[in-house]
């Protein structure tokens, strides 16, 4: 049996070794991976640019002789295309891949949008060793650097360039910081608590345009002073500038570098005609398996049940990656395994401040809600019912109650009497989680 794993990110590698426990030992393994680099972890990425970690604390596995060892290829080169009915996957260097199951891993890739500009030097993602060596060339102490996006990952970046004490500005669309994770009271608060650091911080604003002012040809700013007779600060022969980052909202920004945050999709383009049905992601059933047989999907690319809103979702957080690749692989060695959902869960550290969003935090139709904010003390509590369960909660500053939120909301625990308790007071979240969860228990127990 021949087993390809296209992609080598946490997904790929726990898939690889969970086959490679279960499988006969002549089954072959093979991981691709696009980069030149051993298999590691996006997430390290920011503690590399902090400096906590060098290159090889991101690889995933540190044992030199790991993957030969367990009789895994690791192999080089980007899928184009799968033949479904042939089981085989064409490369782009024209070279095929045969398999009998199939793993797709290919996780995601940033969005980028199409700015003036934004594909020329000095403009970077944060998204591989590569991107993080050009910044680290970048973003020395004191350097001005404009971050594009405040969602959860640009959030985790703006940490890690804080670190490197440049002076940051952060552009997001959105009305609030971490807009697809925070209600706006939440992500106000994060906003106020980055500029109390020292972050300059633009919400509502987009960038329009990145231009690199020449002595023939100024940036919108030192024509614009020129035309008035005046010398600006910001002018091109005032800033040294390399880039003048022109803003919705009027605003013109230096910058000696650009980070754009802007967002990720799925790595699916090239399983377009393959027969394999996708949605946002690649469409996968409780055991991973995509709509073809013998083909399966895990992490930032598998759209997978969520047992919260009762949807597919694509779920772009390692420890989803880590479940599925596990339930993936056991099937892909011949063990019926099931995922029990994805997890929509975000604990988040914005330069010291935690902040926790579960579930539907948005709040559902005809649900009901409370919310209780101290902004001195730097707490706010936001919970989301449908019925007597709790569905979805935003947090800050209530890092005791993490685990108890996750618990009632993926548990999809009947609250009974303790909904309209905590409606009235939310802070009673771990003697609802103890009553109701203890009363759900039991009662299984007498069923069973």
């Amino acid at each position: 049996m021949k087993h390809v794993i296209l992609g080598a990110g946490p997904a790929g590698v726990i898939a690889a070794e969970t086959i490679r426990k279960h499988a006969p030992a002549d089954d072959q393994i093979v991981i691709l991976g696009d980069e030149p680099e051993p298999p590691y972890s996006r997430m390290a990425i920011p503690y590399l640019l902090m400096g906590n970690i060098e290159e090889p604390g991101t690889h995933l596995r540190h044992g030199k002789d790991h993957y030969q060892t367990l009789n895994i290829t690791l192999k080089s080169g980007r899928a184009r295309a799968v033949d479904t009915a042939m089981r085989l996957v064409s490369l782009e260097d024209g070279s095929t891949l045969p398999f009998d199951r199939l793993l797709i891993a290919t996780g995601s890739s940033p969005a980028t949008p199409p700015i003036p500009g934004v594909d020329g030097p000095g403009v970077h993602p944060c998204w591989t060793l590569a991107d993080a060596r050009e910044i680290m060339k970048l973003a020395r102490p004191g350097a001005r650097v404009l971050q594009m996006g405040a969602g959860f990952i640009g959030c985790i970046i703006m940490e890690a360039l804080a670190a490197r004490k440049v002076e940051l500005s952060v552009v997001e669309m959105g009305d609030r910081m971490v807009p697809r994770m925070m209600g706006p009271t939440a992500g106000g608060m994060i906003k106020a608590w980055c500029e109390a650091k020292g972050v300059k911080v633009h919400t509502g604003a987009r960038v329009e345009a990145i231009e690199r002012p020449t002595a023939d040809a100024p940036g919108l700013v030192g024509k614009l002073a020129k035309a008035v007779g005046l010398t600006s600060r910001n002018s091109d022969k005032g800033s040294g500038a390399p880039m003048q980052v022109r803003l919705s909202t009027g605003d013109v920004l230096d910058a000696d570098l650009v980070i754009s945050a802007t967002g990720v999709k799925p790595n699916i383009g090239f399983l377009e005609d393959s027969g394999v049905r996708c949605l946002v992601g690649v469409l996968t059933d409780e055991h991973l398996q995509t709509s073809v047989p013998g083909i399966y999907a895990a992490g930032d690319c598998a759209e997978a049940f969520d047992k919260v809103s009762g949807k597919t979702i694509v779920s772009a957080i390692q420890p989803n990656a880590a479940e599925q690749a596990r339930v993936a692989g056991m099937n892909m060695a011949g063990k019926t395994a099931t995922l029990g959902g994805v997890t929509q869960i975000n604990v988040l550290d914005t330069l010291g401040l935690i902040s926790a969003s579960f579930g539907q935090w948005d709040g559902v139709p005809g649900g009901e809600h409370v919310e209780l904010t101290d902004v001195a003390a730097g707490r706010h509590l936001s919970l989301q019912f449908a019925g007597d369960r709790l569905v979805g909660c935003n947090a800050i500053g209530w890092t005791d109650h993490v685990g108890v939120m996750r618990g009632l909301v993926e548990g999809g625990v009947a609250l009974g009497a303790w909904k309209d308790k905590l409606l009235a007071d939310p802070t009673l979240l771990m003697q609802a989680y103890l009553a109701s969860a203890q009363a759900q228990s039991q009662h299984a127990l007498v069923k069973a």
